[in-house]
């Protein structure tokens, strides 16, 4: 959000009302997600993105964890440190709009002192000759005199009222505070969505490497039984010895694999951890394995419809630049007078003796005269700034058409790959198979077995990352249409759909 120029609209709020400086609203655009943890993808700090940063860690439970994807969002909601930081700034722009709102409405305050007070009657304009004239009022037989040092007791009281009774700038940039408020609070209902989107990445990329780690220990399992089978047949006499090497040497490389598999997921996992606010060390067992998989894919024109009413940024636009005009006009009205009510009433009197009341009512009218460039200036630089904002706003509808019809493409195309990879996947398990069973039979030598178990390592690699595209894509989508923070809840998700049918 574009830092906002209060200054010259309060300055003209509070002349004659109260002395003050609005501060300048400010806020965070939605931070872009990034994939991390995943198979090729490098460790990510919270200091590079807080949306992988939590602000309260739960302490180790000792015992394992099931985690859905439903839990690690709500405890991310709970505890993300970039959800925390957009909330501060909420609450920061929800106190300016006070703030605000405090310099138009009635200011009351009440005022009360008691107090020996000493006067210098010369110093107040008294000369000593007009004090002896007040001897002349002494009953006469009597002597009276009137020191130039007096002292009193006095105590008074009172209650103060001022008022703003108009100002055409106030009232304007007192609407364009409420439309930054819609546009703070827009932001923070994206920066949810942010914690949705980060916190379902490290789910899918943490599922994806449990994936690969079974996988793993599976083809692990078929190289101990083709080494196995070796050194069978090599004890029988009927394969050489190269045979028992070349399985030895397939057998260490899966192990090699297998140990980093293993690491890999334990590291997902603790980010995974660190993100939710969970101990690093706190174990979990994700049982969602393939979220997000009843996703549909609307039609382009259906999509644009439920980005338009659902995206937040979509939405942070429109109200930031509602709020621009309206300071645009609030930097308009400066130029004209504006109307302040001062009055007050009270009791003042000697401590122990007659009280009298006093009680004063005025009003001040303000009428700027020498400040007509200043106020072309500011009114120059909000015009700009709206239509910089208008600008934005064209860019933003152009991008989202984009960025939509790249995620349609995206689970299209994941859609279709992931069905060629479990093709291909099942396809080098059944030549693997057919491979061992001819050198268990003495068919063939083991050469081809050790080719087939590389084919399905790589069938493997290539399946587990294709599901997490697969997976990915649709999750992006889902952001991409703005009902991240609904697609997840399995009762919210088909109200939204519905949408897509219309």
């Amino acid at each position: 959000m574009k830092n906002k120029r209060w200054s010259s609209v309060v300055a003209a709020l509070v002349a004659g009302v109260a002395a003050g400086v609005m501060p300048a609203a400010g806020g965070q655009m939605r931070a872009s997600s990034q994939l991390v943890n995943a198979p090729g993808y490098p460790l990510q700090a919270s200091a590079q993105n807080p949306y992988l940063g939590s602000v309260q860690a739960r302490p180790n439970s000792g015992a394992t964890m099931d985690i859905t994807l439903d839990d690690a969002i709500r405890l991310g909601i709970e505890n993300n440190l970039g959800l925390k930081l957009a909330e501060a700034n909420q609450k920061t722009i929800h106190a300016e709009r006070l703030q605000v709102v405090n310099y138009l409405i009635p200011n009351i305050s009440l005022h009360a002192e008691t107090g020996i007070h000493e006067y210098d009657l010369a110093a107040q304009g008294f000369h000593p000759s007009s004090l002896a004239g007040f001897a002349k009022l002494a009953p006469p037989g009597t002597t009276f005199t009137l020191p130039t040092v007096t002292r009193a007791d006095v105590t008074n009281a009172q209650f103060n009222l001022s008022q703003e009774l108009f100002s055409w700038a106030g009232w304007d940039a007192l609407f364009a505070v409420h439309d930054e408020v819609k546009a703070v609070d827009a932001q923070t209902a994206s920066s949810a969505g942010d914690v949705i989107m980060e916190v379902g990445n490290l789910y899918l990329q943490t599922l994806a490497a449990g994936t690969q780690v079974d996988m793993a220990k599976s083809l692990l399992r078929s190289d101990r039984t083709a080494l196995q089978h070796a050194r069978e047949a090599h004890e029988a006499g009927t394969v050489a010895g190269i045979s028992v090497l070349r399985a030895q040497v397939a057998y260490q490389s899966q192990q090699h694999t297998v140990l980093q598999a293993e690491d890999g997921f334990s590291k997902a996992k603790i980010q995974l951890n660190r993100a939710i606010g969970l101990a690093p060390e706190q174990k979990i067992r994700l049982t969602q394995a393939s979220p997000y998989a009843d996703l549909k894919v609307p039609t382009v024109e259906a999509a644009l419809q439920v980005a338009y009413t659902h995206r937040h940024d979509y939405r942070t636009l429109q109200s930031e630049i509602r709020a621009a005009k309206m300071e645009e006009r609030a930097e308009s009205g400066l130029r004209f007078p504006s109307l302040v009510f001062h009055g007050n009433w009270g009791v003042t009197g000697v401590s122990g003796g007659l009280f009298h009341d006093t009680w004063a009512a005025e009003g001040s009218l303000l009428i700027p005269i020498f400040d007509e460039a200043k106020f072309r200036g500011d009114h120059d630089v909000a015009e700009a700034q709206v239509n910089e904002l208008r600008s934005e706003f064209a860019d933003l509808k152009e991008k989202i058409d984009q960025e939509l019809r790249d995620s349609i493409l995206d689970v299209q195309t994941a859609t279709q790959l992931l069905v060629v990879a479990k093709s291909n996947l099942q396809l080098a398990n059944e030549e693997l198979t057919e491979t061992n069973e001819r050198f268990a039979a003495g068919v063939d030598t083991n050469l081809p077995v050790v080719e087939a178990q590389a084919t399905v390592a790589q069938a493997q690699a290539r399946y587990v990352q294709t599901l997490l595209q697969y997976n990915e894509a649709k999750l992006t989508l889902a952001d991409r249409l703005g009902i991240i923070d609904v697609a997840f809840h399995p009762v919210l998700t088909p109200k939204v759909l519905k949408e897509f049918e219309n």
